[in-house]
């Protein structure tokens, strides 16, 4: 049978991690076949048409779908989740929020972070913070997986030619409704899709010195800005830059991590980079067991040092 991949979109366009998603659909054998939920979301629809590998796209169009909430969504996917051996979402917000209902409305168990395709029925998946990988099997005869996007290559956005078909939309669940949403601008890339990051951590000491030090530096490099949860929760960094268990999941080419120790919740976020800098004066720091390279040195000279030979 097919795979169903739910796509995360904004009506207009497709998320980067909806072609993670797909490539993870691809090894599970059968068509791929992709759920675009929205409204007005035509758009959206034939650049989902034109991923690599996909072989239809359902297009269900519905104002009870404009903002994705999560039970109008999980309603539309189990009302064609009967044509499929699998349905993955990618490991985010969205994917994690409707991915259990349309699990426990089916009555199987859910598969979560899946980092492996081993074969249709058999996955693997990080458990202690990526400390340990299980190997996970599953007779369930529906697999319900959230996918882990930084262990699949995205497949290509262009190239492909699939079918649109238009689907009857649910109606509205009546549990939520949108009452509005506050959505932080940022010019710099979208943190969990940026090909560089750099992060600060608690050593930083203040929300003024993270902004004078880290930001010279994510200018120059072009670049997304984290932080530690040390470092969020200290006030010196926005919730949405916390990378880590708790936070977003990185796998940039380029990973700078200044003042940052390691932890181990920190280091399951991003030790996935390709690249990774270490900048930290404790030479026991956790972070240098991970990183490329190592510099042993006091942040605060070795930053603008850096700043000021690029």
């Amino acid at each position: 049978m097919a795979s169903l991949v739910i796509a995360e979109h904004d009506n207009a366009s497709v998320k980067p991690a909806t072609l993670n998603t797909v490539s993870a659909a691809a090894q599970c054998g059968g068509d791929v076949h992709v759920l675009v939920a929205g409204h007005n979301a035509a758009a959206a629809a034939a650049a989902a048409a034109q991923i690599a590998g996909v072989a239809k796209v359902i297009h269900a169009d519905s104002a009870d779908l404009a903002h994705g909430l999560a039970e109008n969504v999980a309603a539309q996917v189990l009302a064609i989740a009967g044509n499929y051996s699998h349905i993955l979402f990618a490991a985010t917000a969205s994917g994690k929020n409707v991915a259990p209902r349309v699990a426990a409305s089916l009555d199987v168990a859910q598969l979560s972070d899946v980092t492996k395709v081993i074969s249709a029925d058999t996955f693997e998946r990080p458990i202690y913070a990526g400390n340990a990988i299980a190997t996970v099997q599953s007779s369930d005869s529906v697999k319900v997986l959230t996918v882990r996007t930084t262990g699949f290559d995205p497949a290509a956005a262009s190239g492909g030619s699939a079918a649109v078909e238009v689907a009857a939309s649910v109606a509205d669940s009546g549990k939520s409704s949108y009452v509005g949403s506050e959505i932080a601008k940022n010019d710099r890339p979208e943190l969990t899709a940026a090909k560089v990051i750099v992060s600060g951590g608690r050593a930083l000491g203040s929300a003024e010195k993270f902004a004078e030090v880290m930001t010279p530096l994510a200018d120059k490099l072009g670049a997304a800005m984290g932080a530690s949860r040390a470092a969020v929760d200290a006030g010196y960094a926005p919730n949405d830059w916390q990378v880590g268990q708790t936070g977003k999941i990185v796998a940039p080419q380029l990973y700078v991590a200044a003042g940052i120790s390691g932890a181990i919740q920190h280091l399951a976020g991003m030790k996935d980079s390709k690249v990774i800098v270490a900048i930290n004066k404790d030479a026991e720091a956790p972070i240098f067991s991970v990183a490329d390279y190592g510099l042993e040195a006091d942040l605060f000279a070795a930053v603008p040092e850096l700043v000021s030979k690029l």
